[in-house]
């Protein structure tokens, strides 16, 4: 579980630096719209990336997938920071654009690593599926933590924004170094994974041989003797026996994004907190991101029927007039709390989705319907980065 959630934080730490330190790219940028122009860069390459990986996952060895991820994620963290040293923090068209291939690489990373480990843990227990979502959450938590940090110590400092950028980037590309190594050394060689790798391969699963190889596990003879006796479902017949979950996710990541946050930079106003305004709110949002992704761990509250999980991801529509109204009349403090509860929700039922849905499928089918759930969740995050556009019209400056 340990290193599921540094695997969970590698797929997200470079993704959430750079949503973090979007002050800084709004000091150097002004004009750009850098927080919803840089997601909206990001996703169609997560988007596409991912469609083609999970309508091909079967095939595609999982091991090379992830590693690859890792690799790009390291690379594009470790070229954000040469760019800015050798350009030393200026504006400008040209640096824009370099960013923005960067966190293109970014988006292509995203798909290999999440898919391909969603897919992986699918068939392995509900617990490694939860803490790895939680790493995601917590990349944030920490990412915004280290920016409160940073933004503190560097406030009054001459060129301060960029030194704590600098570190930033700086503590993001180790970090990607280290699940390179995670995954590649550590992860396959662990005996409750090589059990769950067997047991798929032994089902007919293609995508864990060379994981297994890794771990000195030979598939070769076992699974040409029971390839004839496993009939897999297609992923059109998953997709459509796994619709509604499929929705779910797509549902709540539709709503997250277009409010989180894109409206948070630029649609609340100022307040007395002034320019730490926007850094406490998604600071707010990352927190109760992952404490909601540990409550389902508290049977009481994990909610498992599906027509409860569709009425709550609807349900949580009503957030978009509270947060219309509460950043034209209300205070921070009713902010933060919305914030808040947007975090924990969009935590609580993304692992209440994807720990149920794979249940009672062979272990080829978890890992494609991981895949196609995941593919669904990016979606739901490339139409909430749309839809966040919405929040400019009528005021004025576009």
């Amino acid at each position: 579980m340990v290193v599921c959630f540094f695997l969970g934080l590698g797929s997200l730490v470079s993704w959430n630096s750079m949503l973090t330190i979007g002050d800084y790219y709004y000091n150097l940028f002004p004009n750009y719209h850098p927080a919803r122009v840089l997601t909206l860069v990001y996703q169609p390459f997560a988007l596409g990336t991912m469609a083609l990986l999970a309508y091909n996952e079967a095939k595609i060895d999982t091991r090379k997938r992830n590693v690859m991820g890792y690799i790009l994620f390291f690379l594009s963290t470790l070229g954000l920071l040469v760019l800015d040293l050798g350009t030393s923090g200026k504006g400008g068209i040209g640096n824009y654009i370099g960013i923005c291939v960067f966190v293109a690489a970014f988006g292509v990373a995203d798909a290999h690593v999440q898919g391909g480990m969603v897919g992986d843990l699918s068939f392995m227990c509900p617990e490694f599926v939860q803490s790895f979502f939680a790493g995601l959450a917590a990349s944030g938590a920490l990412t915004s933590a280290l920016r409160l940090i940073t933004k503190a110590a560097f406030d009054k400092s001459s060129n301060g924004l960029r030194k704590g950028v600098m570190l930033f980037l700086a503590i993001s590309t180790f970090f990607e170094f280290l699940c390179i190594f995670l995954y590649a050394f550590v992860f396959a060689k662990l005996p409750i994974v090589k059990y769950y790798r067997t047991k798929a391969a032994s089902e007919g699963s293609k995508t864990v041989n060379a994981d297994l190889a890794a771990a000195g596990i030979n598939t070769e003879e076992t699974a040409a003797a029971d390839i004839a006796k496993h009939e897999r479902l297609s992923n059109k017949q998953l997709l459509f026996q796994n619709f509604d979950y499929a929705l779910d996710l797509y549902l709540i990541y539709v709503l997250t994004l277009s409010i989180f946050p894109g409206f948070l930079f630029e649609n609340t106003g100022s307040h007395q907190l002034g320019s730490w305004y926007p850094v406490v709110l998604i600071a707010m949002y990352n927190l109760l991101d992952l404490i909601g992704r540990y409550t389902p761990l508290i049977k009481s509250i994990k909610l498992e029927s599906r027509k409860g999980l569709l009425i709550a991801s609807l349900s949580r529509f009503l957030l978009i007039p509270a947060f219309y109204f509460t950043a034209k009349y209300g205070d921070q403090g009713y902010m933060i709390l919305l914030v808040s509860f947007l975090g924990l929700t969009n935590g609580h039922l993304t692992v209440c989705v994807l720990t149920a849905a794979p249940k009672g499928y062979k272990a080829p089918e978890q890992n494609a319907l991981g895949n196609l759930l995941v593919l669904f969740l990016l979606g739901g995050i490339f139409s909430g980065v749309a839809l966040d556009w919405l929040w400019i019209i009528g005021n004025g400056k576009f």
